[in-house]
């Protein structure tokens, strides 16, 4: 059975992990969250969950804002403290980052991202879609479009350590993900949004 996909509107916060499955990120317009918390193999994953705000710069740019989506990405995430590392596509092979969280906004084209592991979820994201990942989170593009590419940002400037599925570090791993800082503010809207809506009562926790 595929798990629920929730809108930013519900409090539900729904503490489970997801079997394989794919769902498209533009399905709804309202952010939607994945709660990946269980240990994958060598991944780490996070109880804070992982958050897909479908088609957010493609509606900025349909509405004459910014002539380009990794433009708008690039732009809006610097203004919240969220800065932008570079432009790429995802690693084809599953990894995460021990010390930081990390924010992706879909310049162009589309592709098929695997989050949590071996045993998570299959998402097909397209062009304005932003994903926030959770520092610990599993990833790895498994097919994408040729002009597939994304803005890669993270918050307060910090630089990413890469690590991939290891059994041998995931003790230490854990521990590091564990005194990464709760960002305060959402990185789209600079205020409240769905990271202090999904994020902030999990922490609390």
């Amino acid at each position: 059975m595929c798990p629920p996909i929730v809108p930013v509107s519900s409090s539900l916060l729904l503490s489970m992990s997801f079997a394989a499955g794919t769902f498209s990120a533009g399905a709804s317009a309202n952010p939607l969250h994945l709660m990946l918390a269980t240990v994958d193999n060598g991944v780490p994953n996070n109880p804070l969950p992982l958050i897909i705000y479908p088609r957010v710069g493609l509606h900025e740019v349909e509405e004459g804002e910014e002539e380009d989506i990794a433009g708008w990405f690039e732009k809006t995430f610097a203004q919240h403290h969220w800065t932008p590392r570079w432009r790429y596509p995802i690693h084809p092979y599953t990894h995460y980052h021990p010390n930081t969280h990390e924010l992706l906004g879909v310049g162009a084209g589309w592709a098929e991202v695997l989050f949590g592991g071996d045993n998570g979820r299959m998402v097909t994201l397209r062009a304005g879609d932003a994903v926030l990942i959770p520092a610990g989170v599993g990833h790895k593009q498994v097919a994408a479009s040729e002009d597939f590419f994304c803005v890669g940002a993270y918050p307060n400037q910090m630089e990413p350590e890469t690590l991939r599925d290891d059994k041998s570090l995931l003790e230490r791993s854990q521990e590091r993900i564990s005194h990464v800082p709760l960002p305060e503010s959402d990185p789209l809207t600079g205020g409240e949004g769905a990271l202090t809506h999904f994020w902030h009562p999990v922490a609390q926790h």
